[in-house]
């Protein structure tokens, strides 16, 4: 992303299972974010996501490596990547938005607090629900 306003990464060391970047992406975005990652992309944010092949959680598959996704998703007034890189020692998950409109400057900030509150968790509970092989 060219110019991005926002961006943070997470990590997560140790006991990760041997897992896809996609499988990781739909663990978090779809199993474990779910209906609340649906609020707040759709309704808070705008985002324009729908549910085909090629997408996890509404959100485009725009690019991939043999460890990494990168997400891609665009509302009115801001653009979205989340990238996800797995491997079996760790997994990451990378935030960047792109103000495309002064609203987003405005509108993100202080969703941004709670979701650096809420990414550790996310990736702990992506982590355990992949551990069980089941999904929530």
């Amino acid at each position: 992303m060219e110019r991005p306003d926002y961006v943070d990464l997470f990590t997560l060391s140790g006991g990760v299972p041997g897992r896809s970047p996609e499988e990781w992406a739909k663990a978090l975005f779809e199993d474990v974010a779910g209906r609340s990652g649906q609020f707040v992309w759709r309704v808070l944010l705008g985002l324009r996501l729908r549910a085909a092949r090629g997408r996890v959680a509404g959100w485009e598959i725009a690019d991939r490596g043999a460890d990494w996704i990168r997400l891609e998703a665009r509302s009115w007034f801001l653009t979205g990547h989340l990238v996800v890189q797995a491997d079996d020692d760790h997994v990451s998950l990378a935030t960047f938005l792109r103000y495309d409109r002064p609203l987003a400057g405005r509108v993100w900030p202080p969703l941004a607090k709670k979701h650096r509150s809420l990414a550790p968790g996310l990736l702990r509970d992506g982590r355990d629900l992949l551990r069980s092989g089941r999904k929530r």
